[in-house]
């Protein structure tokens, strides 16, 4: 039996689509119309994914996701029918993986679903070291002088990829196909808003800056020079 994913929606129709597609591909499905009771379900056990639609009543999506990014590790992709730039790092600010807008390509939303769960259900023994960075891949525990630093799947994945390759310049394609693995359409701003995020969290006692940008290009990890 694969993952367990939880969907948080109030729009039954979307739900039944989702919940038949979702359960045919093997997932345990369970569902939720609004964000206390999404809640409580992702508290008793904890899913593997929760699909969240970002417009609930009552309680919405933001503070829903926000909620369980703060008591729960779980993979979030967040629904919305607001498409603007705005709303999409609101929910990424909100700990958001990912993204998807309605109406969606049910495809492309299972595709999502699967890289997301396979990303972070394969097998890393490794502890991978940069400076005074360490990721234990088992555990998925980062620190950085021994101060743990909470990080969103989708976070873990980038930075990964840095330690796997340190030193060496990726390009913003490379990036993209690794680690979201679909055409973002030219909306590049996701990955800025991803850096942002990694530099944030893993500067936040003022260490020095170990991700740098080479213009016109991509990233890097390295020390200062």
């Amino acid at each position: 039996m694969k993952e367990r994913v939880l969907i948080i929606e109030d729009d039954e129709g979307i739900v039944r689509v989702l919940q038949r597609a979702l359960t045919y591909e093997g997932y345990q499905v369970e569902t939720a119309s609004d964000g206390e009771s999404g809640l409580a379900a992702a508290r008793e056990r904890t899913p593997g994914l929760v699909i969240l639609d970002l417009m609930l009543p009552g309680m919405d999506g933001v503070e829903v996701c926000q909620m369980l990014r703060s008591e729960k590790q779980m993979l979030i992709l967040m629904l919305t029918a607001r498409d603007t730039i705005h709303d999409r790092v609101e929910g990424l600010d909100a700990g958001a993986d990912d993204y998807m807008a309605k109406p969606f390509d049910l495809e492309e939303l299972l595709a999502r679903v699967r890289a997301l769960l396979r990303r972070t259900n394969m097998e890393r023994g490794a502890v991978l070291e940069f400076a005074d960075l360490k990721m234990d891949s088992s555990s998925r525990i980062v620190t950085r002088f021994e101060r743990s630093i909470n990080l969103t799947a989708k976070e873990y994945d980038l930075l990964e990829m840095f330690l796997r390759h340190p030193r060496q310049v990726l390009t913003r394609e490379l990036i993209f196909d690794r680690i979201w693995g679909y055409d973002f359409g030219g909306e590049s701003n996701v990955l800025d808003v991803y850096i942002r995020y990694l530099r944030q969290k893993l500067e936040e006692q003022n260490e020095p800056r170990l991700i740098h940008t080479v213009r016109g290009v991509g990233y890097v990890l390295r020390e200062k020079s």
